[in-house]
């Protein structure tokens, strides 16, 4: 009997050793439990708003393409592209491949015969709104006053092009459109000129930085461009919130101004001092840190945002620089060498 009861004692030993880490297990967990709610009702109100911040940015994040990437307005710019035969512009519609495929529509116009080897060439990129055929009255002045060749290129997602834009997107594009230029027999492909305006200028940095560019882009043409969209949202929203905002929290940075102190090529800043989008100080930032040794800054009273252009005296600087580029290659322009154009 004395075995019988030794035996059921120590069969009963594991159930007691299981039963007292069960009830340890239910204690800790309960505590665990008691101290979650206790929590959540202490600080229940700061998680849920911090959760709904998190919700909010990531919400914003996602929807910064539609913010900054207009090619829908005005309306219908996605389906009708005006042609340059409405001002009468010899012209090619054309398309390309950029280098993940995507299916780019370009305009190239070309001056006639064998003045089209004589003369530069433009590779034009637009702002963040409408298509290329929104900027024709501004290429025909280029076309007759500054007598080049322009190859009007339309980003993805914009106009008759495929895809959905993007910032890495249009460095790809803008890209294709060097590329395009540079396997071209029947123009001049030693004076390429890269000529950006507002985002366009964003892109035509980032393009002039490529090493494999340096020798195809005889000369950068800026006009009313950014130093980045960060800075750009600072001024545009005017919270001082987002200038401790990390740079992560930006779906597109189009960081213009760092990457504008490795430019090599000349490189000429067009800035209308009435632009009320784009402050003309940021203009003077890009033109200061500028690396190229042969820059310049023209500031054009009553020069707007988007119809700088249209002011006295914008062809004459143009063709005023591309000459000096053709005379004296070796030119030197100090950096603080500034032209003014007086209002008429």
């Amino acid at each position: 009997m004395k075995m019988s009861l030794r035996g059921r004692l120590s069969r009963s030993a594991p159930v007691r050793f299981i039963g007292g880490i069960a009830i340890k297990c239910w204690a800790y967990s309960g505590a665990y439990i008691l101290f979650c709610i206790v929590l959540y009702w202490l600080y229940g109100g700061v998680l849920a708003f911090l959760l709904l911040c998190f919700a909010t940015t990531g919400v914003l994040y996602q929807t910064q393409d539609q913010l900054l990437y207009r090619p829908d307005l005005p309306e219908h710019s996605r389906v009708y592209v005006p042609a340059p035969s409405i001002f009468k512009l010899p012209y090619q519609s054309v398309y390309t491949r950029s280098r993940d495929g995507t299916m780019l529509h370009m305009f190239f116009i070309v001056q006639p015969g064998e003045k089209a080897k004589r003369s530069p060439t433009i590779l034009f990129l637009h702002g963040n709104a409408g298509n290329i055929g929104h900027r024709l009255k501004n290429v025909f002045g280029l076309y007759h006053n500054a007598d080049c060749n322009v190859l009007m290129l339309e980003y993805r997602g914009y106009g008759l092009s495929e895809g959905s834009p993007s910032e890495e997107g249009l460095y790809m594009d803008a890209q294709a459109g060097i590329d395009f230029l540079t396997t071209r027999n029947d123009i001049n492909t030693s004076e390429i000129i890269v000529f950006g305006r507002s985002l366009g200028g964003a892109v035509a940095i980032d393009l002039a930085t490529k090493l494999d560019n340096e020798r195809n882009i005889w000369c950068l043409i800026l006009e009313n461009t950014f130093t980045s969209i960060p800075d750009m949202a600072s001024i545009l929203v005017s919270s001082i919130l987002l200038n401790y905002l990390p740079l992560i929290c930006y779906k597109n940075q189009f960081m213009s101004v760092r990457k504008v102190r490795f430019i090599t090529v000349p490189t000429m800043f067009m800035s209308g001092l009435s632009d009320k989008l784009v402050p003309p100080h940021m203009m003077k930032e890009l033109h200061k840190k500028c690396g190229s040794s042969y820059k310049r800054l023209i500031s054009i009273v009553g020069g707007t945002h988007n119809e700088t252009w249209n002011q006295d005296g914008y062809y004459q600087h143009l063709q005023t620089f591309i000459n000096e580029l053709r005379q004296k290659p070796a030119l030197r322009v100090p950096a603080s060498h500034v032209y003014q154009i007086d209002d008429i």
